[in-house]
C-alpha cells in the first residue's frame, strides 16, 4: 500500500482505525526528506498491513505542533494508539526495517502496565 498524506481532518481515524502507523513529518524544501522519501515508500510497499503516512509540516503546521516537530525529517510510529517511537533525522532502510519489526514484536500489554506505573508515579509525587 501507498503511503498516504495524512491531515489535521483525517488524523484521528487513521489513529484510532489502525494498529501501526508510521508519519513521516516532512516538507518539500528539506534534503535529508528527500533521501528518506523513497526509503518510506518502499517499506510502505513491503508491509501494507502498515499506514505509512506523510505529514507536510507546511500544510499541516496544527499537527506539527501539536507533535512539537522542532526538525525534519521526523518519524513518529504509534502501535494501538500508542506512542511508542518519536525521532528527528532520515533512517537508512536497514534502520527502518529494524525499527518496523521492533514495532510489531512489542508486548502492549506491557507498555501499557508501563505507562500506568509511570502516571501513577507522576501523581504520587504532584
Amino acid at each position: 500500500m501507498a503511503a498516504i498524506d495524512l491531515t489535521k481532518d483525517n488524523f484521528e481515524d487513521v489513529i484510532n482505525n489502525n494498529d501501526i502507523v508510521l508519519l513521516d513529518f516532512w516538507a518539500e524544501w528539506c534534503g535529508p526528506c528527500k533521501f528518506f522519501k523513497p526509503i518510506f515508500e518502499e517499506m510502505a510497499e513491503k508491509y501494507p498491513d502498515i499506514v505509512f503516512a506523510k505529514v507536510n509540516t507546511e500544510e499541516e503546521q496544527e499537527l506539527s505542533a501539536m507533535f512539537q516537530v522542532r526538525s525534519i525529517p521526523t518519524l513518529t510510529v504509534f502501535r494501538e494508539k500508542v506512542i511508542i517511537f518519536s525521532q528527528p533525522g532520515a533512517l537508512q532502510k536497514q534502520q527502518l526495517e529494524d525499527l518496523i519489526k521492533q514495532v510489531q514484536e512489542l508486548d502492549m500489554d506491557q507498555v501499557r502496565k508501563e505507562i500506568e506505573e509511570q502516571q501513577a508515579k507522576a501523581e504520587a509525587e504532584s
